[in-house]
């Protein structure tokens, strides 16, 4: 599927079901990846790169887009396929994720990977980083928005809390950022390391206009991130409710899904047969590399 702007449900659901295919398989083919938390963001990735963001495939660094920055960084993959289906690069670069000389680390960068706003990866910066953003645009009178996407284990990091006093203490109302509550991190679930809760009340007690969602439904997403671009002279915040590992039958809200190696083919066959799942029409294939 090639295009820009969708809307129809038929073709959102197609589109995440091939993300999750390919998601899945260049991570099979680089030996490993964090699959959980990337799969978890499927559908709010897309509805921000396919339904609300201002973007300029054939001019990645456009001054009047709209940003984003993907705090979580080693959700890569999500992100890369999306750029990939918008024009940034081309598809096959996909195959190249983590390989010497890539263009695609596992963790995002924008050094080297058309597209990204901001590297990523050490977790608790990348919140800081979409707040200066959002203040410079503010500075220079700009009207585009910042969208920003951190971890729930992520946002046990102190630097996460100082950069929320910030960014309500300078009204950043052109700062979106939304919180992936699949409440699972990389030993265990969140409440049983560090619990956030009561989370929504946390980021309120900050100075926050804050929304929940159901962070895969694309209804849900589209609704609550338009009223989250609409508040004014505050920050927004959106915590999505998500399944880690959602739409892959192996790993699927499974603590093991954060960092999986994939050691062999047969390893790989199995794994990307969790999202080859039946569907209306039998079990979903995907030829991506050579087409459907």
């Amino acid at each position: 599927m090639d295009t820009d702007r969708i809307e129809s449900r038929q073709q959102l659901d197609q589109l995440a079901k091939e993300f999750r295919y390919i998601v899945t398989d260049i991570m099979c083919r680089a030996g490993g990846g964090h699959i959980g938390g990337s799969l978890s963001l499927v559908e709010i990735i897309i509805t921000l790169y396919f339904r609300i963001m201002n973007l300029k495939p054939e001019n990645p660094r456009w001054e009047d887009r709209d940003r984003f920055i993907l705090s979580k960084g080693h959700a890569g993959p999500t992100l890369y396929t999306a750029l990939a289906y918008r024009g940034f690069f081309e598809k096959d670069v996909l195959l190249t994720l983590n390989a010497n000389g890539t263009k695609l680390p596992s963790h995002v960068d924008q050094v080297i990977t058309p597209g990204v706003d901001q590297t990523a990866g050490s977790l608790g910066q990348g919140l800081s980083c979409a707040n200066g953003i959002a203040l410079a645009n503010k500075l220079r009178k700009r009207t585009n928005n910042v969208f920003c996407i951190v971890g729930d284990g992520e946002s046990q990091e102190g630097q996460i809390w100082e950069a929320a006093m910030f960014a309500a203490h300078h009204k950043l109302d052109n700062l979106v950022v939304i919180t992936d509550y699949n409440k699972m991190q990389i030993d265990a679930e969140v409440d049983k390391i560090v619990s956030l809760e009561p989370v929504v009340d946390k980021w309120r007690s900050f100075g926050w206009e804050v929304f929940e969602m159901d962070g895969h439904d694309w209804d849900e997403i589209y609704d609550t991130i338009n009223k989250a671009i609409a508040v004014k002279d505050k920050p927004a915040m959106i915590v999505a409710h998500t399944v880690k590992a959602k739409g892959n039958a192996c790993y699927e809200n499974r603590i093991e899904c954060h960092f999986i190696s994939i050691p062999d083919e047969n390893e790989h066959k199995r794994v990307i047969g969790g999202v080859c799942v039946e569907g209306d029409e039998g079990p979903f294939h995907f030829n991506w590399t050579e087409g459907k």
